[in-house]
């Protein structure tokens, strides 16, 4: 037991630096705490701009991907303008909650987030999978909804919704 005793604290401290509060107040973390702000800006179907204790966050939505409209040195891909305005629809100038899962942030500095809409409670990432506006995408630790998000995406694509029938997949 004395042997594991050192493992099991840097389990416990690897753990607790994993579960980063997001701004805004409230844990990040699996306990679904999150922060609250206002949409600034839509980047595109699967990432915005929110006003988060003074400051602005660019946020990505966690376990979801649509297709590119804004990357640099990439065509606009099949079905992106249109996730982008259905995003921009569901989120642009609305209060939101972010919650985070077991990151706080990618690799390129931007927040991590499952979004729901204040004013309704709407789960947005798994809006846009179920409409057929983004495709499931688990990027572990961070897989909290990933079976929700691949049934939510086998209901669209076997109903034809959104990318599933206009693009080729």
């Amino acid at each position: 037991m004395r042997r594991a005793l050192p493992w099991i604290l840097v389990l416990v401290l690897a753990a607790a630096a994993g579960r980063q509060a997001l701004p805004g107040g409230g844990g990040g973390g699996g306990g679904g705490g999150g922060g609250t702000g206002r949409v600034l800006r839509v980047v595109d179907g699967d990432t915005i701009l929110v006003a988060l204790d003074g400051r602005s966050e660019r946020v990505r939505y966690i376990g979801m991907d649509t297709p590119e409209t804004v990357k640099p040195r990439t065509p606009v891909q099949c079905f992106g303008k249109r996730a982008s305005a259905q995003n921009a629809r569901l989120v642009a100038g609305r209060e939101v909650r972010l919650v985070a899962d077991a990151e706080a942030r990618d690799r390129y500095g931007r927040l991590l987030a499952y979004v729901y809409r204040r004013s309704d409670g709407l789960f947005v990432n798994a809006e846009l999978v179920r409409g057929g506006y983004a495709t499931p995408l688990s990027i572990p630790p961070n897989v909290r909804f990933a079976q929700r998000f691949r049934a939510l995406a086998r209901g669209a694509r076997l109903a034809g919704r959104g990318l599933w029938s206009a693009c080729e997949r």
